[in-house]
């Protein structure tokens, strides 16, 4: 009932003009998006930092306990998306979505954000969220769940394949993206989503068959345990986080394939993609992992952190990014073990709406 009504309001507001309508198979992603810098948890994003499909400004407000912020995409109906965010802290903390809904006309995400160990906080975090239809011609693919713990409630493939979510083991689940490309090529991104409990979750293994993609989720507590959660992942090649290829016009991702190289190294064209045709490139910037996104670096911009690996260590951003020349300097990404820093393999991905 609640999807249904939903659809019903899209189709009032595509009638009113304030949602782009699809004039052919291939021109609906994405429908509609929305990123933000939320630095202060009262206020709005700065500008420098927020992006939206259609006219307004993102804002954000406390809402309620310690850590917990609305942050608000206006003229923006849920509707079969998702959501995720990336903590922007030195310390060792993470932020989750906590749940998200629809409050006409906006759509109104709520963010947690936790030390390690489970105490709540509120530290900067970055936000994306993106609702897809259509399809994309090859190489270009998209796809995308939210799983809620127990089943699918919002999903997207761009080949028209229907997404699937095997559970396995406590805190491990196994999703299948069908006629998705079918090597490690592209980018992912995981974020948990859980309004009771501390939760984060992480790419655990990537290993495509010739059904399509194949990527295993794995989620722990506020220490080391497995946990059962609600996460979204999204998978990306040839497009960005926020969906679409215009906009943004300038977008980029890589993998740190290989985070024990002192650098600067370029990750392999399978996960790393530029759409200027830059070079990407990691290197060290002790105690963190800089990432340079040559030619595409353009405001606003938005970027995203997800940690790859079995264990428990999360990665985030340690502090914000920084454009200059038309270059885009993630040089901050930073990983941790428990409370101590270490080197995680890493999807960092890019997007700019100019």
């Amino acid at each position: 009932m609640r999807r249904t009504i939903l659809r019903l309001l899209v189709a009032l507001m595509m009638v009113a003009g304030l949602v782009p309508t699809a004039t052919s198979a291939l021109a609906a992603v994405p429908n509609m998006w929305g990123f933000a810098y939320v630095d202060v948890a009262m206020g709005p994003p700065p500008p420098a930092h927020q992006g939206l499909w259609t006219a307004g400004s993102v804002s954000s407000a406390p809402a309620g306990p310690t850590g917990l912020v609305e942050v608000r995409f206006p003229n923006t109906p849920l509707l079969d998306g998702v959501a995720h965010v990336t903590a922007v802290t030195p310390i060792p903390a993470w932020c989750q979505v906590h749940s998200w809904t629809f409050v006409a006309p906006d759509l109104r995400v709520l963010v947690q954000c936790y030390r390690f160990s489970g105490t709540p906080v509120f530290v900067p975090f970055t936000i994306a969220y993106e609702q897809s239809s259509g399809l994309l011609p090859p190489p270009r693919a998209l796809g995308y769940v939210y799983y809620d713990g127990s089943s699918v409630v919002s999903s997207y493939n761009s080949n028209a394949g229907l997404n699937s979510v095997a559970p396995g083991p406590p805190g491990v689940w196994t999703v299948t993206l069908p006629g998705l490309p079918s090597t490690p090529t592209g980018n992912l991104q995981v974020t948990a989503v859980d309004s009771v409990k501390p939760a984060r979750c992480k790419v655990g293994n990537w290993a495509p068959t010739a059904a399509g993609q194949v990527v295993e989720v794995r989620c722990y507590d506020a220490t080391t345990n497995p946990v059962k959660t609600g996460w979204t992942l999204s998978y990306t090649r040839e497009q960005a986080i926020i969906g679409g290829a215009n906009p943004p016009k300038h977008f980029a991702y890589t993998m740190d394939e290989s985070p024990t190289t002192a650098g600067p190294y370029p990750p392999s064209p399978a996960w790393s993609y530029n759409n200027a045709g830059g070079l990407n490139t990691v290197q060290d910037a002790l105690p963190y992992r800089a990432v340079t996104f040559p030619t595409v670096g353009q405001l606003p911009d938005d970027v995203q952190v997800t940690a790859f690996g079995p264990g428990h260590q999360y990665c985030h951003l340690g502090g914000l990014w920084t454009v200059s020349s038309s270059n885009a300097y993630v040089d901050k990404v930073v990983c941790f073990s428990g409370t101590a820093f270490t080197k995680q393999r890493t999807f960092v991905t890019y997007a700019s709406t100019t």
